[in-house]
Formats: C-alpha cells, sequence, structure tokens
C-alpha cells in the first residue's frame, strides 16, 4: 500500500502515511475482510488466487470458488490431475504447459505440474500484479499434524506465503474409507466464516491451515485455534508381487491417530472441531539454538 495514499474505511478519511508501519500492516487486514474497499476515488476488490492438489476438476476446489466468490475476484490455477502428496515440490526440468479452463464466471487455468507451480503460474499468467489472498484446497482428506510435509494443498499456500501473500490452506477431515465427504459443511462453513479467517491477525511467513470434520454441518460443534498433533503411520512400506512373481511396493500404511493430544489439530476435528492452525514457515528451533552454540564453544574450548 502507497503511504501516500488516502484510505476510506467505515465512512471514515485515513491517512496512510500518518500511520506507523505495524498500523499500516493492520489496515491492510482490516481490508482483506471487505469484498470492496476505496482508496481515495478508486474502488478495488480482493483479488484472490485459488489452487489445490486433486485437480482442477475436483469437487472441493468447486465448493471453495463457490465461496470465494462472494467475497472477490477469483481467478484459478490448478493441476491438470491429482498431485495428491507431492509437498512443496517444484517442477524445474520439464516445461510448464497452461491452458485455459472453461469455468462459468471465474477466469481458470490448467497446468501440468504441482500445487506450487500453479501458484507461481497463477502470479504470472492470472494476477501479474499479484493478489490479496491465494487459497488451496478443500483438499480430499485430512492435512493433519505432520501431513502437512507431505500436502500438496498446504504447498499450495506455502507458496503463497513465500511470496508475501495472505494465503489459507483447507482440508476435509474424513477418517473412514468410502464415507462421503460433506464438501457442502466446508462450504457453508468457510462463507459462515470467510472474513474472520481473512481479516484475522497474522504475521509474515505464516499460514492458516484448516481442517474441517467431514459430518453434516449440524453436528460441527465449533472451530479451535490449535497446534499440530502427530499422525503415525503403520506398516508404512507393503512388499507385493507382480504376476510374474517380482516384488514391488505399495506405500501407503494405515493411521495410527491417538486422539489423547490436548490443544491439537487432531484432537479437534475427532471431537467435531473446525481446526485452525497458525503455521510458520520459519522452522528453526531457537530454544536448540542456545544448547548448541553451548555445547560447541565446549567442543572449541577442547580441541
Amino acid at each position: 500500500m502507497s503511504v501516500n495514499k488516502k484510505v476510506r474505511v467505515d465512512d471514515w478519511d485515513i491517512s496512510v502515511s500518518s500511520l506507523t508501519p505495524w498500523h499500516q500492516d493492520a489496515l491492510c487486514v482490516h481490508l482483506l475482510s471487505y469484498r470492496t474497499y476505496r482508496i481515495g476515488t478508486l474502488e478495488f476488490t480482493m483479488r484472490i488466487l485459488i489452487t489445490n492438489d486433486d485437480g482442477i476438476r475436483a469437487p472441493g476446489l468447486v465448493a471453495l470458488a463457490n465461496v470465494a466468490k462472494q467475497f472477490g475476484e477469483v481467478k484459478i490455477v490448478a493441476p491438470d490431475r491429482e498431485r495428491s502428496a507431492c509437498g512443496h515440490a517444484m517442477t524445474m526440468r520439464d516445461p510448464l504447459r497452461v491452458s485455459e479452463f472453461k469455468w462459468d464466471g471465474i477466469e481458470a487455468y490448467e497446468v501440468n505440474g504441482v500445487p506450487v507451480d500453479c501458484v507461481n503460474v497463477g502470479l504470472t499468467v492470472a494476477w501479474p500484479d499479484g493478489c490479496d489472498l491465494v487459497l488451496s484446497g478443500i483438499n480430499n482428506g485430512p492435512n493433519l499434524g505432520f501431513d502437512i510435509t507431505y500436502s500438496g494443498t498446504v504447498a499450495g499456500a506455502m507458496e503463497g506465503t513465500i511470496n508475501g501473500i495472505r494465503s489459507i490452506a483447507m482440508s476435509m477431515a474424513l477418517f473412514v474409507s468410502g464415507a462421503p465427504i460433506h464438501y457442502e459443511t466446508g462450504e457453508k462453513w468457510l462463507a459462515e466464516n470467510f472474513e474472520m479467517l481473512v481479516s484475522a491477525p497474522c504475521k509474515p511467513l505464516c499460514f492458516l491451515n484448516v481442517n474441517v470434520p467431514s459430518i453434516e454441518f449440524v453436528e460441527l460443534r465449533g472451530h479451535r485455534v490449535t497446534q499440530m498433533g502427530q499422525r503415525v503411520y503403520q506398516d508404512r512400506v507393503e512388499m507385493r508381487q507382480d504376476p510374474w512373481g517380482r516384488p514391488y511396493y505399495w506405500q501407503g500404511g494405515v493411521v495410527v491417530m491417538d486422539r489423547d493430544q490436548p490443544g491439537t489439530d487432531v484432537q479437534a476435528v475427532t471431537e467435531g472441531f473446525v481446526s485452525i492452525t497458525p503455521v510458520s514457515l520459519d522452522w528453526t528451533d531457537r530454544e536448540l539454538m542456545d544448547k548448541l552454540e553451548h555445547s560447541m564453544r565446549k567442543v572449541d574450548a577442547t580441541s
């Protein structure tokens, strides 16, 4: 935001140049809670980029777009097929092919890449001047605890954050194989809480990871702000044989989830609450840094 501008918010004219940097950031967050806002005589609309890892034809993407278009101008850039569990990968040695995708009322593109590619292509093709918000999802399944390190959905929000854009990843927490995924629950909850999410306090290198229990909307018990829990897999790699007796390996495993993890995303969704986890991209363990320095000074002193 230019510091020479005046911004009109809630019938008040505010001179941005008179604000501290912290208050300028707070004002930008406040403006994000509006579908449209005015700077001087110009009216602006929230610019939203949407991606996912389930592919551009996924029902979760449709649900997410249906909500987002109520709050701003939406453009979709998503993979041309499912890219689940690709993590924060990026295509480096193959060309990215981008094609327009027919979507009623929304500019959309499909990319032969992963979610990180889609965000970066989106900021080149769809929003070359930048956007205000990156949304990734709604994922077909949970992204809880350590799963976020594998998730392409979460990677989309990560890449938005790296580009300095407020970002949110959203997933449906389904735990019973073959059970229906209640995208309508996620869609309705997001519509009712969209402004809460986009205007919530945040900081650089941080995004929100949202998991909605895949249950009927009336069964939701509310939402909780949580920390990351743990999801552990048993029999992660299974050996099988092809028709010629040659071994091959199938990776997946069975999730062993301890519900007794107070304050975590795992506990929240298993108890019927929407989990909202602030995730920082700064993974530095500062407490351990002091111990490492102390330990290494001892080694230097004895060498």
